[in-house]
């Protein structure tokens, strides 16, 4: 009881910078570590040659939509349970958080069953070659097969999120992205497995974060209590975990059709486009879920003080994350424009390849210094069950906006399309952003007064 009373008052009573670190950093760290493993995975892979690399990049596209309905159900709940421990509603808590994991994991085995019963036709739509094809499709069978664990973890992260429990988060994704990264040369060519080593490893990483969180649920720790016997048939709650989940399910089936098209886009130039391609996608992957790792931080502070009506911990916070994630973004930015060159030839040695990769970094990492900005209006909204507003600043930088420009640009301008159609779509959805920033108060009400303990919350953030 102790222990949760600690995770409320975290949440509730801390002072904002602190509880935003405490809250941030374990899960900021935590998505780091998995987005370098993953840079590492191409990384290893790339050493076998560029159809190798191509096949991991027309295989993620797939990984972003599994991982997103884990999300969908995750994140959707993790809103929902934020606010609902806010208001100390924890018996729906409960609810809410058991029937979201259960409804993820059924979700999930349905839609990857369906994936590898037409595995070569998906793998094609994506953006295979001939020369890809049988890479691609040896890594996506292991891989693909094994992800139904990424739903279950990724589902997991987001409700032990949502109360407050990031070092436990932290300690699941270090310890499966530490055994993928050693098993990764083992496999790779250590036992001579070639990119099937790659996704075996994988999969065993996910076998690790998979024990880890079964053996936090037995031992009954932290505020949530989840079982089966909780599992509820409830149009309310679905309703509650939906409204923000599918926006969340259709950013990442919006980056999975991006990253399709611009894999399709980069085919008819060769391997060494997809390869470049690929190889980008996993560099400014490290910088975005460094910015999603703080995020899942600061969104439940804001949607648990958003719950208790404490606004003014919910202005600063804003403005604290705003700021943190700016100077990170344009930090990362700066250094990616800089090193471009030398970091695309970690993933491969092919001339074209590196030169095509290096200009296509260049131009992503400038716009990138946006990113922070949108993620923080977007967390806002949605952490506030702000559902539609919240979709369309989640939505635009990898759907709405890219989707139209990576299908026209590179038919009228060619491969130079092909490179400018993300950061066209970054500047658009930073403008979108900024018009509803300049409105955040008015639509949230964080211009009321809180109430009764306000001005003692004001001097915790002192």
């Amino acid at each position: 009881m102790n222990e949760n009373k600690t995770k409320m008052k975290l949440l509730g009573q801390e002072k904002v910078s602190k509880a935003l670190l405490k809250l941030g950093i374990p899960t900021m760290a935590g998505m780091l570590i998995s987005a370098l493993y993953n840079a590492i995975d191409a990384y290893f892979v790339g050493g076998l040659g560029m159809s190798q690399m191509g096949a991991v990049s027309v295989v993620f596209p797939i990984v972003q939509l599994v991982i997103g309905l884990g999300m969908m159900f995750g994140a959707g709940a993790s809103s929902y349970i934020s606010r609902l421990l806010g208001s100390e509603e924890y018996q729906q808590a409960d609810r809410a958080a058991s029937t979201a994991l259960i409804s993820g994991v059924a979700v999930g085995a349905v839609i990857i069953a369906g994936i590898l019963c037409d595995l070569d036709g998906v793998l094609k739509a994506l953006g295979a070659t001939e020369t890809i094809l049988p890479y691609a499709r040896a890594y996506a069978r292991i891989y693909v097969t094994g992800s139904i664990l990424n739903v279950f973890t990724v589902s997991m992260n987001n409700i032990l999120t949502a109360q407050g429990a990031v070092r436990v988060t932290m300690a699941a994704m270090l310890s499966g992205s530490v055994v993928n990264v050693i098993l990764d040369p083992v496999f790779i060519y250590g036992l001579n497995w070639g990119i099937e080593g790659a996704a075996a490893a994988t999969v065993l990483s996910l076998c690790i974060n998979l024990a880890f969180y079964v053996v936090y649920l037995t031992r009954k720790k932290g505020v949530l209590r989840l079982s089966v016997k909780k599992f509820t048939w409830s149009r309310h709650l679905y309703g509650e975990v939906l409204k923000i989940g599918i926006p969340v399910l259709a950013f990442q089936l919006f980056s999975s059709v991006s990253l399709g098209l611009a894999n399709m886009a980069a085919k008819q130039y060769g391997d060494y486009a997809v390869a470049a391609v690929g190889a980008v996608s996993k560099v400014l992957m490290v910088g975005t879920y460094v910015v999603f790792g703080f995020m899942k931080g600061f969104q439940p502070f804001t949607g648990y003080n958003y719950g208790a009506k404490q606004y003014r911990r919910v202005k600063s916070a804003i403005r604290l994350s705003l700021t943190w994630s700016s100077v990170f973004c344009i930090a990362a930015g700066g250094l990616c424009v800089i090193l471009s060159e030398q970091v695309i030839r970690l993933f491969g040695s092919d001339a074209d390849m590196i030169s095509f990769g290096s200009r296509v970094l260049t131009v992503n990492a400038v716009t990138f210094c946006t990113f922070g900005l949108q993620m923080v209006y977007a967390s806002l909204y949605l952490s506030a069950g702000r559902s539609m507003i919240g979709s369309i600043l989640s939505l635009g930088r990898q759907g709405v906006f890219f989707i139209p420009l990576i299908l026209i640009l590179p038919r009228v301008f060619g491969i130079d399309g092909l490179i400018w159609a993300q950061p066209a779509a970054d500047l658009i959805a930073a403008v979108v952003t900024v018009c509803f920033a300049v409105t955040t108060d008015s639509r949230l009400g964080l211009e009321k007064e809180a109430g009764k303990g306000e001005r003692e919350n004001e001097l915790l953030q002192r």
